[in-house]
C-alpha cells in the first residue's frame, strides 16, 4: 500500500511540477475548494448507495483533494504531505490515550469526554469558547448537531427524551402564533427554532438530521420524477395538470 501511495503522490507532483498539467499548475487551495466539497457528496452517496466500487472510486478522488492540496501548499513552501501524515499521527495517539497510554476508559462516553478535554488543552491559545472551531459554513443542520454534541460532552443536555419532544411542540406553538400574527421575522426565528429542537431530537436518536433530510428530498425528487414520466409518456403538458390529478400520481408512486 506504501508504494502505490508514494506513486500516487509523485504523479500529483509531477502534474503541478514542470512541464505537467496547465490547469493543474494553475490551481490554488482556494480555487480547488469547491471540488472538495463536490467528491465529499459524491462518496457520501456511494455510502448511502451501498455501492462499493463507488465508495472504492469516490474515496480516490477524495485523496486525490487532500494530496493536491498538500502539493499546493509544499510548492509554495507552506508544508508538506509528510507533515500533514505527522500532525494527524501525533493527534491521533495524543487523543487516544486509553489505546497508546495508560489512560483507563469505561465506554465511549468517557472516550468522548477525554477527546474534548485533549483538545481545549490543544486549543488553550486560540479558542476562547467551546464553540468557537464549529466552522460557520457547515451546512446548517450539520453545523446545530455539532454544536449540540460539543456541548453536551460538558454535560449540557437531557438526559431524558420527552422534554426533547416537549420543545419541539413548544416551538412550533411559537412558530404558530407568529405566523399567525403577520410577523414575518419572528416566524422565521421560531421556524430556526422548530429545526434546531427536530436536529436535537435526532441527536438522541442516533440520527444525521442532514443525512434525513437529504434522504427525504432524493425520494421526493424520484417521486415527482414518476409524476413528470407519466405526462411525458402520455404527451400532455404537466403545466395544465390539477393538483388532484398529480397528487393521484404520487400516491401511485408511493405504492410502486
Amino acid at each position: 500500500m506504501g508504494k502505490e501511495l508514494d506513486r500516487f503522490i509523485k504523479i500529483v507532483a509531477k502534474l503541478r511540477g514542470p512541464g505537467g498539467c496547465p490547469w493543474d499548475r494553475e490551481q490554488t487551495n482556494k480555487s480547488i475548494l469547491s471540488c472538495l466539497l463536490d467528491e465529499s457528496y459524491e462518496f457520501i452517496e456511494a455510502v448511502e448507495e451501498n455501492d462499493t466500487d463507488k465508495m472504492r472510486e469516490e474515496l480516490g478522488d477524495l485523496l486525490l483533494q487532500v494530496v493536491l492540496h498538500s502539493q499546493i501548499a509544499t510548492d509554495d513552501k507552506r508544508f508538506t504531505i509528510e507533515d500533514v501524515a505527522r500532525e494527524i499521527s501525533e493527534k491521533l495517539i495524543r487523543r487516544h490515550p486509553h489505546v497508546f497510554g495508560a489512560t483507563e476508559v469505561s465506554g465511549s462516553t468517557e472516550v468522548l469526554h477525554n477527546w474534548e478535554k485533549i483538545k481545549k488543552e490543544e486549543k488553550r491559545e486560540h479558542r476562547k469558547y467551546l464553540v468557537d472551531d464549529i466552522p460557520a459554513n457547515l451546512p446548517a443542520l450539520f453545523r446545530a448537531e455539532k454544536m449540540q454534541r460539543r456541548v453536551a460532552r460538558v454535560g449540557f443536555d437531557w438526559t431524558d427524551l420527552n422534554p426533547v419532544l416537549d420543545k419541539v411542540i413548544e416551538e412550533f406553538n411559537e412558530f404558530k402564533e407568529a405566523i399567525l400574527s403577520g410577523n414575518q421575522e419572528h416566524a422565521e426565528e421560531e421556524l430556526g427554532d422548530i429545526m434546531f429542537a427536530l436536529v436535537n431530537v435526532a441527536r438522541h436518536h442516533k440520527i444525521c438530521a442532514e443525512d434525513a433530510l437529504r434522504l427525504t428530498t432524493k425520494k421526493f425528487a424520484k417521486r415527482f420524477r414518476y409524476i413528470e414520466d407519466h405526462y411525458n409518456s402520455t404527451g400532455k403538458d404537466i403545466h395544465a395538470a390539477t393538483l388532484e390529478e398529480m397528487d393521484t400520481l404520487w400516491e401511485e408512486s408511493k405504492r410502486l
